[in-house]
């Protein structure tokens, strides 16, 4: 599956005017209209910054995303405590391992 990367205008204008209503046509400035008269608009440069600052969590949060689509499946851990109960760690040492496996190929940055 591939990952789409997010596109932040939006979410940047929302993010800086959490209460203010407004609506846009595209991700153009120009066609941002402010209903909200007592919210200021937030200006072009604050939008851009709030879009690297947005874009710059999204690209540390990466290795997250990699992960969850390798970690083994949350059944298979409820499968190795079952035998686990039963005596049988071997599942439960498997399991363990894929995860640490995933973790090492996906180290945690930032």
């Amino acid at each position: 599956m591939m990952t789409i990367e997010p596109n932040f205008f939006c979410e940047a204008i929302t993010s800086l005017a959490s209460d203010a209503q407004w609506y846009c046509h595209g991700n153009d400035y120009n066609e941002l209209h402010w209903l909200s008269e007592d919210i200021p608009k937030p200006t072009l440069e604050e939008i851009e910054a709030e879009i690297q600052r947005l874009q710059d969590e999204w690209n540390l949060k990466e290795y997250q995303r990699l992960r969850a689509r390798e970690y083994p499946a949350l059944g298979d851990f409820a499968d190795a405590m079952y035998w686990n109960s039963k005596g049988d760690s071997s599942k439960l040492e498997a399991y363990f391992a894929a995860c640490e496996a995933v973790k090492l190929k996906y180290p945690k940055q930032g």
